[in-house]
This record gives structure tokens, sequence and C-alpha cells, in this order.
């Protein structure tokens, strides 16, 4: 069985940044398999825009190239391709400038009583201007939505400028703050996981539970990205929005409803808790990493300098390792492990719950060792949940005890391709669901909370620690959570 497809009504879509790699790597896949699917009803729009000097013809030509290279050669349909082009159009246009935005006018100006959603995919330093542009040229209406890509700053500072030029203009039921993290499959179903099912809530919390891990790795160097990455690096990159997300996910109180402001009220409860790290907390709290040559599946690659390609030394960290703490009842003493870095050797998301040990084994030393239970959900790839079980080991003999996983499987459980996380929230957009998106509040308390490390690490002034491409990081990561007598968990499948 599987969930029944509903048509959106018809709606114009304006992709700011529509000539870019986020824009031909996953929004228009994203928005060609809605199509396909069916969930695009006529006479829906999708408006490519970008200072690039192009015809329609020309920009069809591309996202079509966009099509072949990054959807399925079976999902490809003639007809279906041939649909969807037929929604695209193009406006070269000026974000900061006059040029283009009459055009961009007169392309929408027969769809007045439709949904209208901008998609600003572009650096966000063109945020103030292209809100402030849409009020000036008259292109904002009732209906209109507005979707930030991230990053949302670079510290706190730079965030409430960027929250508060775009709020000059539009109300807050308009914005949608996105985190791609948050549309994917495995994060919702932690939702459903913790309130759906009555076996885990009574025991999630510091009573049943020893730690937490959430482990965000990739395989990828920085590549294309050196000078976007350089100024940005790790913490700033993947903890202040991803990581810091699944940690509320895990760790808020359930919610009474779930309406938009219920979950993200709950959300912000636990940005608002986490215990603060400065000067004194980085030393034994944190570390950081940058990747040196080495190999990943077994070819070479180049070190994180090398692939700058400017000679210059860099202190960007391209590793981050975390112990963070919820100051709440439910979670007071638990502590909360992250981590995420590039050029690790295996490409997964996952979060880890981990349970404390029986308070007492009455099997003697026969049985063996008796590991702690543990629920592993793997937000990617292979996307499932595995709960780790101490169960009796086949044959006579006696009582031995072997840790074995059930393991559910969504691949294997629905038979059904798992939707990219931009289709679910580019359709939320047009719905104006914006329980997956996050609040203005929101985005300010995880600067809040990330800032003081930020600026502790700059006043200390230690470089990253280097560690070989191919490896879990530098041996202070392995430290940092051994020294409390546990370690990193890691799938052998």
């Amino acid at each position: 069985m599987t969930s029944r497809i509903v048509a959106v009504d018809p709606f114009d879509l304006v992709v700011f940044g529509g000539t870019g790699d986020l824009a031909h790597r996953k929004l228009f896949p994203a928005l060609f398999r809605r199509d396909h699917d069916g969930q695009l009803t006529e006479p829906t729009r999708i408006i490519g825009v970008s200072r690039k000097d192009m015809d329609k013809k020309a920009f069809k030509a591309e996202v079509r190239q966009a099509l072949e290279t990054f959807v399925s050669a079976d999902e490809l349909e003639k007809a279906a391709v041939t649909r969807f082009l037929a929604r695209i159009d193009y406006v070269t246009l000026d974000a900061t400038g006059e040029a283009g935005w009459s055009d961009l006018k007169s392309k929408l100006a027969d769809g007045l009583d439709r949904v209208r959603a901008f998609y600003l995919a572009t650096s966000p330093d063109l945020f103030d201007a292209i809100v402030h542009n849409l009020r000036d040229h008259g292109l904002i209406t009732p209906k209109t939505r507005v979707v930030l890509e991230k990053p949302l700053g670079k510290d706190l500072e730079s965030a409430r400028e960027i929250n508060a030029a775009v709020g000059e203009v539009l109300d807050e039921s308009q914005i949608y703050r996105i985190d791609h993290y948050l549309g994917k499959e495995t994060v919702q179903n932690l939702l459903a996981l913790r309130f759906a099912n009555v076996l885990f809530e009574p025991v999630w919390d510091s009573a049943h539970v020893d730690h937490v891990q959430i482990t965000v790795a990739e395989k990828i160097g920085v590549g294309a990205r050196g000078g976007y990455y350089d100024t940005s690096g790790a913490l700033r990159d993947m903890v202040q929005n991803h990581i810091l997300q699944l940690l509320c996910l895990v760790a808020m109180e359930p919610p009474g409803e779930l309406g938009a402001d219920s979950l993200r009220d709950e959300k912000l409860k636990v940005l608002r808790a986490l215990k603060p790290i400065g000067d004194a907390g980085v030393r034994t709290l944190t570390v950081r990493g940058q990747y040196r040559s080495g190999a990943v599946d077994a070819k070479s690659v180049p070190g994180y300098i090398e692939e700058l390609g400017d000679g210059a030394a860099s202190s960007t960290e391209t590793f981050v390792a975390l112990k963070a703490e919820v100051q709440t009842w439910r979670w007071a003493g638990v502590p909360f492990y992250l981590r995420t870095g590039k050029r690790l050797p295996s490409q997964v998301s996952e979060i880890v719950i981990q349970f404390r040990e029986v308070p007492l084994s009455i099997f003697g030393a026969a049985g063996g060792f008796l590991a702690p239970n543990r629920l592993v959900i793997r937000l990617q790839p292979d996307e499932g949940v595995k709960l780790y079980l101490m169960i009796k080991d086949p044959g006579p003999g006696g009582l031995r005890f072997r840790e074995v996983p059930l393991n559910l499987s969504f691949a294997d459980t629905f038979k059904v391709r798992n939707p990219d996380a931009y289709e679910r929230l580019l359709m939320d957009v047009i719905r104006g669901s914006q329980a997956l998106f996050m609040r203005r509040d929101e985005v300010e308390a995880a600067w809040m909370w990330a800032d003081p490390i930020l600026e502790a690490w700059s006043r200390l002034g230690q470089p990253p620690a280097s560690y070989t491409a191919g490896t879990w990081g530098p041996s202070a990561a392995v430290a940092l959570i051994e020294r409390d007598g546990r370690t990193w968990h890691e799938d052998p499948s």
C-alpha cells in the first residue's frame, strides 16, 4: 500500500537562480517527478530566472539536460517530459537592478488567482534585493510564498539582518525557510516512531537513554564549492541547521497537534535549552578537523588545501564533533554526540538512540555480554530503522546471547521509490504547509548556540586537527566519546 497522490491546484513557481546547480540537480527533477505522478495540474507554470542572457528554447534545453542527468531513464517517458517542458519559461533578470522585472510581471499577469511561489536559490546576499523588488514591481499577492534557501546568514547578526529585510516585505506566514533534511522520509518517520507508537515514548528520557549520536558523514570533498565552503566550514554548513534540526526532533516534547507552530514551538524550546559552549567548553566538548590527502573507496583524493587550489593556508574546518546537552527534565545528563565531515569513509546520515544497560544480568558469565539496546534511524542511504535486541543463540547447551537487529528497510517494506525531500517540500509550499520549514526565531536560536563556539574557536586561534581522507576524522573525535566510556556507532552493513 502506498500513499495516494493528491493533486495540487494550479500554481506559478518562479525559480531565482534557475540556471544554477541546485535548480538543475534538485528543483527541476523534483518538480518533474511530481508532474510525472500526476500531482501538477493545468495551467501550472515554472519560470526560471537568472542574469544569464538566453531565450526560452535554450533554457528548456538546459532543463531537459538536467532531467537526463539527474532522473533515471525509466522515468523519462516522452509524454511526461514533453508535458513538463511545456510548463517551462524563462526570464533574464537583474536581481539588484531594474532589467527584466517588467518581463516577469507580464508573464505572471494572468495568474493573480493562483498560488505564486518564488524560490530564492541564490546567495543570501540577494534575498533583500529580490523581495523588495518583488514588492516594488507589484508581484506580491495574497497567495504569494517565498522560499529561502540556506545558508540563512553566517552568524546571528547576519541572520537577523536577512530576517528583518525579508520581514519588511512579507508576513511570516509567507516565508518558507527550507532545510531539506526535514523533508526526508525517515526524518518524518522519526515523528511517527515517537508519537504514533506507545512503545517508545515512555522510555524516551534520561532514565532509559544513555546517550544519543547524530552523524552526517560525506565521502565527497568540497569540489567546486571550495570558494563558498572556505567562508563557511562544517559547523555553519551542517551543524547549525541540519544536525540541530535532527536533534530537535529527537529531544522535543510531544506537540499538542502537528500544526506548523505547535511543532516549531517545541523545537524552539529544545534550541533554547541547549547548554552553551564557550571558551571553557570548546577544548573538551568540540573537535575541529580538516582532511588531508588520502583514499576514499580505494581511490586517491587530494587534501582540502589542494582542492581549494589557491595555494593559501586555511583554518576552515571540514569536520566537527561536539558533545551537546539539552537542559530539560527529560534529557538532563544525557549527552548528545554530534559529528559531521567531508572525505569520511562512508556516506551516511543516521541517529542512534543508545539505551541504558540492563540493571542486573541474571544469566551469569556463560551468557556473555548483554549489549544495551540501540535504535538506529538511518536517513540515508538505505533509509530504515533498526532496533538492536539481545536474543538467545540457537542450539542446546545453555543460554548464550547474540545482538540482532530488527530491521525495517523502507525499500524492502514498501517497494516504492523513496521521494526526494525537495519533492515533498515544494508541494508543501504550494499547499501552504509550514510544518517542515523553519521559523524566524528557530533560525536565530540556533545561531545563538552556534555563535559562541565559532567565536571561541576564533579567539583560541588553534588550527583544525588534520585527518587523512577516508578515515573517521581526527583521533580527538574518538577520544571525545571514548573518554566517557562510549564509542561511535558503526554499522557493518
